[in-house]
């Protein structure tokens, strides 16, 4: 196994170096054919055609950057790091309020069929529904864009975290549950000592799913509400032009939401159910 993982972290190494190579090959600027006059300069001309920075200005770019990630020049001017931080803010507090709900209700609706039957067709109706098209209905009714980022955020969690939890607690070994019936266990206390610790790996499961959808709709929120936050950061400096802003921050929002799964993976390792 150890053999297996040295080979696959030098070949993705060697593809890395590869592709970085390529995109500094392909993305050369051209010699300029003559020299802009003053007028020319004056009016914003150019003497090349405008194509995406090399990863080499890219990454002097992003080392300018995090040489201080938490400056705060301003409402427009804000490191990375203060970006990153009002994202995660939203992006946690939604989840662990879907978490909230979710798991508790997944609960439900695994240990009752006739829940399951009543539940279903409103879960199958609202579960397909992009997060962004609750966004208009969350500004106008919450009347905050702050908060409406954090909504966006708990709906489009909950619902790989509910069925995930209703299908482990569903899935739990039926002699299990016998066996906690005969020594006349509560449900309250067959749900936490037998069917939580045996569904915990699909609940995790479904809490790495959410996590990631969750980032991956921030950035699509916060470029719709503006203000702070990583998608807001994108976004401005895609009008200012900036691309290597905009390759550095896709970098850095990549890095982040590999972390967070990372992290889940990781507690999810803690509570690997033996029988």
């Amino acid at each position: 196994m150890s053999s297996i993982n040295l080979k696959a972290a030098f070949l993705s190494v060697v593809i890395l170096l590869v592709g970085l190579a390529l995109w500094e090959v392909l993305n050369q600027p051209p010699e300029a054919s003559e020299a802009l006059d003053e007028f020319a300069l004056l009016m914003g001309g150019a003497d090349q055609e405008a194509r995406v920075p090399p990863p080499s200005k890219v990454f002097k770019h992003a080392y300018d950057e995090l040489k201080d990630p938490f400056y705060d020049a301003g409402p427009n001017d804000k490191g990375i790091g203060i970006q990153l931080f009002y994202s995660l803010v939203r992006v946690l507090l939604g989840f662990f309020a879907a978490a909230a709900i979710a798991i508790p209700l997944g609960f439900v609706v695994g240990m009752s069929e006739l829940m399951y039957k009543a539940l279903n067709p409103f879960i199958q109706i609202l579960k397909p529904i992009s997060p962004l098209a609750w966004m208009p209905l969350a500004l106008f009714v919450i009347k905050d864009s702050e908060k409406s980022a954090i909504f966006v955020i708990f709906i489009c969690s909950i619902w790989p975290m509910l069925l995930n939890t209703a299908f482990g607690v569903a899935n739990v070994r039926k002699d299990w549950v016998k066996v906690a019936q005969t020594h006349e266990l509560s449900k309250l206390k067959t749900a936490f000592s037998v069917i939580l610790p045996a569904s915990a790996p699909t609940i995790f499961t479904g809490m790495r799913i959410s996590i990631g959808i969750a980032w991956l709709v921030i950035v699509a929120a916060e470029m719709l509400v503006g203000g702070t936050g990583i998608g807001y950061y994108v976004w401005n400096e895609w009008n200012n032009l900036d691309l290597n802003s905009v390759i550095f921050s896709i970098i850095m929002i990549g890095l982040v939401g590999m972390t967070l799964d990372l992290i889940l993976n990781a507690l999810s390792r803690l509570v690997v159910y033996e029988e």
